[in-house]
């Protein structure tokens, strides 16, 4: 199994296999199939950029640190729900985004890491609450990595899980996280910093973020692992750069919008060649086929004899994308 840009998909050689959602949650597409080349240009124009495809080169690959698509959608359910609840002014139910925030924490603590599902596997309705799912994983990671201890977590992943809870009461962008701060900040079963992650996380240790320009230790660090892990999702879903150019960008923001201790912990906890991604290993074809313990040091198999070769055993062996021509 690999994932794929849309543009790259080949009816005679790759077979579906994780199914397409519609933005009722509907499955448009089984698993198991080819797709027929007229139906492509339909699944992007309701936004779906991303597909989950087996090819000979594939075959057998599994990624295993990945969440269930049952569960992976039931969370953009819920996450829909809350937000719809927000705007109508309706009963919220907060045991739901509680309920949403232990299960992500859990399925972090079992795993190493976690290979994210991209926002862009969903149709574009649906894409601001899966957003929010991959945003607070990746918080989440981070945490791990900083020896966050569980009340710590739980913060984390509510204002997290909440950080653009704004947009669901104003259309205007610029007022979304003061305004989401202050939705979150008069519920009291929300924690004050959970309340902030979402007021800050557009703010910058230099002073300039938004809204208020504030500064160094001024800029929770909390509020700097969901800024770091809202940008990261966002260079991978709206700019479409691969995993690893999205990493150096964020390497390249230390010590200037996130403290290197934030950008550090966060490099060490996301996976920048998943499972399924073409390579090139000293300019060779390879496929990654696990992860290990070092992240940016995978397991690959060489496509010209399918040898396999554990990156961490072999320093000087260079790798790098092999962008589809």
């Amino acid at each position: 199994m690999r994932l794929i840009e849309i543009s790259e998909y080949d009816y005679k050689s790759m077979t579906l296999i994780k199914p397409v959602y519609d933005a009722q949650k509907r499955i448009l597409l089984t698993a198991g199939r080819t797709i027929d080349p007229k139906i492509t240009p339909i699944l992007e124009a309701i936004g779906i950029k991303y597909l989950f495809i087996e090819d000979e080169v594939s075959k057998g690959i599994s990624i295993e640190d990945m969440l269930d698509m049952p569960t992976w959608t039931d969370t953009i359910d819920v996450m829909k729900s809350f937000y719809e609840q927000v705007k109508n002014k309706d009963k919220l139910d907060l045991r739901s985004i509680f309920q949403i925030a232990t299960k992500l924490l859990d399925e972090v603590k079992q795993r190493p890491t976690f290979v994210l599902i991209p926002s862009g596997t969903v149709a574009t309705e649906l894409q601001p609450y899966a957003h929010a799912i991959n945003v607070t994983l990746l918080s989440l990671l981070t945490g791990k990595r900083l020896g966050y201890n569980d009340l710590n977590m739980k913060e984390l992943a509510i204002g997290s899980l909440l950080h653009d809870i704004g947009k669901a009461l104003t259309d205007d962008n610029d007022q979304h996280t003061e305004v989401g701060f202050n939705f979150l900040r008069d519920i009291h079963q929300f924690s004050l910093v959970s309340a902030h992650i979402a007021y800050q996380h557009h703010e910058s240790i230099n002073g300039e973020g938004v809204p208020r320009h504030i500064k160094n230790n001024e800029f929770l660090e909390f509020a700097q692992i969901c800024g770091a892990s809202n940008k990261y999702d966002n260079l991978i879903t709206k700019e479409k750069l691969p995993p690893h150019e999205a990493m150096e960008a964020i390497m390249a923001t230390s010590d200037r919008s996130f403290s290197h201790r934030v950008v550090n912990a966060f490099c060490l906890s996301v996976a920048t060649y998943p499972p399924g991604t073409k390579v090139l290993i000293d300019k060779y074809p390879a496929i990654v086929t696990q992860l290990n313990k070092h992240l940016h040091r995978p397991v690959v198999k060489m496509l010209s004899n399918d040898q396999e070769i554990d990156l961490t055993e072999y320093p000087t062996y260079m790798i790098e994308p092999d962008k589809p021509k």
